[in-house]
């Protein structure tokens, strides 16, 4: 469950207006402006409540990780500041005894039964520990993320431990992934499981949390527009939530919110099953990225070191690093100014790119050679850390994309992607059946024959009952009988379903939303299709035209009623009125009415 904020580059790419030439991306790497809001806040907040509950707890402590939680915690606080406030050790929880413990102990895990069976036992056994006098007994601490369940403290008094410890809640709501993007971080697909799966909203009233934590920092949003049953259930919880606040908390101001668009994960389940054709994407694609990291081999640091050598490195570096097996984790972000330039482009200009990058750094490395002087070579000496840090960086990135490239050059990816395009573009349908089929035969992979069958079915408003029967048996013949239950639960998901008697609400939004767009410039993109070499999302066509994008001439969803009645769940749109008038009154608001 992500949000997207304000001056996105998904706007950007919308509005040429507002887009950052790249004339001179091998001079100077392109980045994506820091306007919106400030979204650090959200940051500093999670960091400053853990450190205060740390803090309460006087001593060293021990702290006791749910695994899930490592990559998030990360995001907003780094191991340094933890043993700053009193963090000796850090373990994972998991079952079996703690051994080496500080006195006291802190768990910090999410609310769910797994975890407090193996909290309660860590107690027990603590508990039994006859070695340990009653001034050396531990002193228990469980923090709930993002709060406390009833359910938990009754399963932890069921068992007899809830008072052995202190149970609190640790608000970890929504993360800033980048400044204009926030994740409410919940593990894998779990979300969207629970939601639409197994019709558990624990997910959307967490969110509806987070997101008053965020309007209590930068100010209440009086207008919600969406599509969707949970996205109404959110937005219903988000007004009633603003209406319990006490008055003096929640007086009536402008902030620097002016609107929320919820749009179901249902409505456009089309484009996270599409292969993604930008460079962040096709990482995440072939690689994987996770809470903004992204993991390779070790072994880049010995190429590293030797490139180095020609500027005075070490030869006896390479004898000291890891083993090629080993990985490393590199951070994925902004902060990285030539990742910067390249997250959002197409893939197929990033070599392009590189080669100019590769080309600069080479003539500045060569710059030595012309330093004659103190002064001058005092000068490159002052550089040579920046030069050393983006030939690190140039190394990553080549090193990605020749990964990248051993995908997307096979075959099975080229013929996957073709399939793909045609059944976006609506061509020659039966032909992508048979494709589809032959894939099978063939023993492509499962998730990518999996992928397209959902797709064909989204986007032709299912399969034919026939045919959808020999594809399942042909699917469990080659892939196995246990993808039984995954194919049931596609079905329940709508993902995998049989031909309904009218046209699907992909086939009526196409045309009417320009979700195909034949003449794009993945060089120089003006349109979002680029990322997808001619497919614009349906969700991002569907913001553009709530929030009156660059195409369209209407505000919410009005001029699109029709078709927003065809789309998974109703659209609804609500305006608390004072807090709109107070928008209204705001003068840059005022000014741009006149």
């Amino acid at each position: 469950m992500a949000l997207r904020m304000p001056g996105s580059q998904a706007e950007r790419d919308a509005d040429p207006s507002i887009k950052t030439s790249s004339a001179s991306s091998d001079q100077q790497p392109r980045r994506r402006e820091q306007d919106g809001i400030d979204t650090g806040v959200l940051r500093q907040l999670a960091r400053a409540e853990l450190t205060q509950i740390l803090d309460s707890i006087i001593g060293a402590k021990t702290l006791v990780l749910d695994p899930s939680l490592a990559g998030p915690l990360g995001l907003v606080v780094d191991v340094s500041s933890l043993k700053e406030h009193g963090v000796d050790k850090l373990f994972w929880l998991e079952a079996g005894a703690l051994s080496q413990a500080q006195k006291n102990i802190v768990y910090l895990c999410r609310p769910q039964r797994k975890w407090t069976e193996i909290i309660a036992d860590q107690i027990k056994a603590g508990a039994s520990d006859t070695s340990l006098s009653a001034s050396q007994r531990h002193t228990y601490t469980v923090l709930f993320t993002p709060r406390i369940t009833q359910t938990c403290v009754a399963q932890l008094q069921q068992f007899g431990v809830y008072g052995n410890l202190t149970v609190r809640a640790f608000p970890l709501g929504l993360v800033p992934l980048e400044h204009d993007l926030l994740s409410l971080e919940v593990s894998g697909a779990a979300g969207y499981k629970n939601i639409f799966l197994e019709q558990d909203r624990t997910a959307v009233f967490d969110l509806a949390n987070a997101m008053m934590t965020l309007q209590q920092a930068f100010g209440f949003a009086p207008r919600i527009v969406g599509i969707g049953e949970a996205s109404r259930k959110l937005a219903d919880l988000l007004f009633r939530l603003r209406n319990e606040m006490p008055v003096e908390s929640g007086s009536i101001h402008a902030g620097a919110l002016d609107s929320f668009v919820l749009i179901d994960r249902q409505v456009d389940m089309v484009t996270p099953l599409c292969t993604q054709l930008t460079y962040e994407g096709l990482v995440d694609e072939c690689i994987g990225v996770r809470y903004g990291h992204v993991e390779v081999s070790a072994n880049l640091d010995n190429n590293d070191a030797a490139a180095a050598q020609g500027i005075g490195a070490s030869t006896s570096a390479a004898a000291t690093l890891p083993s090629v097996n080993k990985k490393r984790k590199y951070a994925l972000s902004n902060a990285d100014g030539l990742f910067s330039d390249l997250r959002d482009r197409n893939f197929a200009v990033v070599g392009g790119i590189l080669n100019r990058v590769a080309k600069r750094i080479n003539t500045d490395y060569e710059g030595r050679h012309q330093a004659k002087t103190v002064t001058q070579i005092r000068d490159f000496v002052g550089k040579l850390s920046s030069l050393q840090a983006e030939h690190q960086s140039l190394r990553l990135h080549t090193h990605l994309t020749e990964q990248i490239m051993s995908t997307t050059m096979s075959d099975d990816f080229s013929v996957a992607l073709e399939i793909q395009q045609n059944i976006l573009a609506g061509l020659e349908l039966g032909q992508q059946e048979q494709a589809i089929r032959k894939m099978i035969d063939q023993g492509h992979g499962f998730m990518s024959v999996i992928r397209l069958l959902c797709i064909y079915s989204q986007v032709n408003g299912g399969i034919k009952a026939k045919a959808l029967e020999g594809f399942k048996r042909s699917i469990l013949q080659a892939y196995g009988f246990e993808f039984l239950p995954f194919l049931i639960n596609l079905e329940r998901l709508g993902l995998l379903v049989r031909t309904i008697p009218t046209r699907s609400p992909f086939q009526q939004a196409r045309k009417p939303l320009r979700l195909i767009v034949d003449d794009v410039d993945e060089a120089e993109p003006n349109d979002p299709a680029y990322a997808y070499s001619g497919y614009a999302p349906l969700s991002v066509r569907l913001i553009q035209s709530a929030i009156g994008g660059r195409g369209a001439t209407i505000q919410g969803w009005k001029g699109l009623e029709d078709l927003t009645k065809v789309l998974p769940g109703p659209p609804f749109e609500a305006v608390n009125q004072a807090e709109e008038q107070a928008r209204l009154r705001t003068p840059a608001l005022a000014k741009r009415r006149r």
